[in-house]
């Protein structure tokens, strides 16, 4: 097998691998650092191996197999083998008298309900809130500290020292590998519920690289919301965000074309949308909507989904109702993206020109200075009111902001559009 494809097939196992791996490791070493650096341990051993034997049969399995005995190794090197054998006696059986405890069949315990932990984990209080959700989207998404600086529009620098401090807190804290109880578990579920729905979009919109969407991600997102749902079924936001979800996820197959390129909302084929995914969804929203009291920024998010969701074309969609949404949620978050969304929704309920004055609006606050769908937006507005000059202009400026190819190719040929939609215009107005 040629070197550069072992290394790009390694590279494709470890995004799907190694937070089942992590997890996998975090509830034997009980130290989700230490956890990280031996399923890297085992990613470098691919590496050196993998080139010239081949890619095994099952990637996965051997990089497990590969970590647990380097877990193995570890807690026997520091002698802690005798403390673990209590902390993990409850779970598995020992061969005879002061024989090792089974930490393979440990390791090998349900990945759900481990992926579950490492989340609450990562988002423990002794964190700051914007090291929770760092810190898990590196363990959990194995997303790298540039795509989560992306994500957050800071410095990557700023990234990588809050996951570093956020594995160093954990440890010197002695923080448990464990899904907390009672009135804890409540007062770390808003952050849990941050940290899934951004290893969600990172999915469904991937910031960085050759690919418009990483499914698995997705997928990852979706299992640990519906296990949220089924933990806490009294709390509506829970059912919010897995409605959302399931919604968004609805338009996977929709939202890419033959050779990859991305298909935007309002071009989708809709027959491609997964209704079984749209249903769960809108069922999910019902449960939430049904608990009472004012629906959070899931719910309302899920709510909006479900306008594009039962519209059965673009055109039937209820851009009103969609609007109002946006200026609900606008005001309960305060968000500057939110206001961008709800710049295209005005635009489509109420013309581009309004849409304009409050994408400008939120260009002058800058906020999002940086963030390229800025400019995407306010060029689409800008085109669909004649100024193609002006337009060009922003979505050249989108598409050296983007860090995915696919959406810079995008952005690329509709500034192309507006540029010959605007010679075209001065040649007719020419004498």
């Amino acid at each position: 097998m040629a070197e550069a494809d072992a290394h790009r097939a390694i590279i494709a196992v470890w995004k799907i691998e190694s937070a089942r791996l992590i997890a996998g490791l975090a509830r034997i070493v009980r130290d989700v650092g230490l956890a990280e650096e031996l399923a890297q341990d085992a990613l470098v051993a691919a590496l050196e191996r993998w080139p010239e034997s081949g890619v095994p049969e099952n990637p996965g399995a051997w990089l497990m197999a590969t970590a647990k005995h380097r877990a193995i190794d570890e807690l026997r090197r520091r002698k802690r083998l005798e403390r673990k054998h209590e902390e993990l006696g409850h779970d598995m059986e020992v061969r005879a008298e002061g024989a090792a405890p089974d930490l393979e069949a440990a390791i090998d315990d349900d990945v759900g309900d481990d992926l579950l932990r490492l989340v609450f984990t990562a988002c423990h209080p002794v964190l700051p809130p914007d090291a929770r959700v760092a810190l898990t989207l590196r363990l959990l998404g194995g997303l790298t500290t540039d795509e989560i600086a992306r994500a957050f529009v800071v410095p990557e620098a700023t990234i990588s020292q809050r996951i570093v401090r956020a594995k160093r807190a954990l440890a010197d804290a002695g923080v448990p590998f464990e899904v907390p109880r009672g009135p804890e578990l409540a007062t770390r579920l808003s952050s849990v519920l941050e940290v899934v729905y951004l290893v969600f979009n990172e999915g469904y919109s991937a910031t960085a690289g050759d690919d418009w969407m990483r499914p698995a991600l997705c997928e990852d997102a979706l299992r640990l919301g519906r296990i949220l749902a089924t933990l806490m079924p009294d709390e509506p936001e829970v059912h919010g965000l897995v409605a959302l979800m399931e919604i968004q996820a609805s338009r996977a197959h929709a939202r890419l074309g033959t050779g990859g390129e991305p298909v935007l909302l309002f071009e989708q084929n809709r027959v491609l949308w997964d209704h079984v995914l749209i249903r769960r969804g809108l069922a999910a929203l019902e449960r939430a909507e049904a608990l009472g009291g004012a629906l959070g920024p899931y719910a309302l998010q899920a709510a909006i989904a479900a306008c594009h969701a039962r519209a059965r074309t673009a055109e039937q969609t209820d851009w009103t109702r969609i609007a109002a949404l946006y200026a609900g949620l606008s005001q309960l978050t305060g968000s500057p993206i939110v206001e961008l969304n709800r710049a295209v929704a005005v635009s489509m309920a109420f013309g581009p020109e309004a849409g304009l004055a409050i994408a400008d609006a939120v260009a002058e606050d800058g906020d999002l200075e940086g963030y390229h769908l800025l400019p995407t937006v306010r060029g689409d507005l800008l085109a669909k009111l004649g100024r193609f000059d002006e337009a060009r202009a922003e979505l050249e400026r989108a598409a050296s902001l983007t860090r995915n190819a696919r959406e810079r190719e995008l952005l690329l040929a509709r500034a192309e559009d507006a540029k010959s939609r605007g010679l075209h215009e001065h040649r007719e107005k020419s004498p």
